[in-house]
């Protein structure tokens, strides 16, 4: 399957989560959670508040996916999906939200991941990619979200989502960079033996 065919899907994947009577379920919801709902730590990322920021939200997911598509590959690619949805389901329990919606946090996490993928390969501007990402991040944690963002989706911009996905996206590519030498140091080992 092609990157192209694959966000097509995901793209419909996310109108057909936008859907009023299947958001209800998807959403991510600290009461239904807490009473054991705990899927909504996943699929709350699936869902927007309105039909502009799920658009929004699906390209930048095209966007991030063509600047960083020298290291996507489609398995591993729906696993670090997977992962970041997680993640940031799970962080912002750690925060005041109560209900959440929206991919950006998913999207700071692919970001971050990507950056720190070009970093490895030494690609121009890797660094560049990451500490933009970091400055936005930070003045979002003292600014808070963008005026016209909220305007737009009709609700406040969860920074504290863009933060964990962030921090995940630097921490699963730095530790899959860990395995892979851990690996090839292994292999080699035990080559020479």
């Amino acid at each position: 399957m092609s990157l192209r065919i694959y966000l097509s899907l995901a793209a419909l994947l996310l109108v057909i989560t936008q859907w009023p009577d299947i958001q209800f379920w998807l959403a991510w919801d600290r009461q239904a959670i807490v009473h054991g709902e705990i899927w909504r730590i996943l699929t709350g990322n699936l869902t927007h508040t309105n039909w502009p920021h799920m658009i929004m939200n699906t390209l930048a997911l095209a966007i991030i996916s063509f600047i960083f598509r020298a290291h996507i590959r489609l398995k591993p690619f729906t696993v670090l999906l997977l992962g970041l949805s997680t993640l940031v389901g799970l962080a912002i329990l750690a925060s005041e939200i109560r209900w959440y919606v929206g991919l950006s946090g998913v999207l700071h996490g692919v970001f971050a991941w990507g950056a720190v993928k070009d970093i490895q390969t030494r690609q121009q501007g890797g660094w560049l990619l990451l500490l933009g990402l970091g400055g936005k991040i930070g003045w979002e944690q003292i600014a808070g979200g963008s005026a016209s963002s909220e305007a737009l989706i009709g609700a406040r911009v969860a920074t504290e989502a863009h933060l964990a996905g962030a921090l995940a996206g630097v921490a699963i590519a730095v530790s899959c960079i860990a395995w892979q030498r851990y690996r090839k140091r292994r292999d080699t080992q035990h080559n020479n033996i």
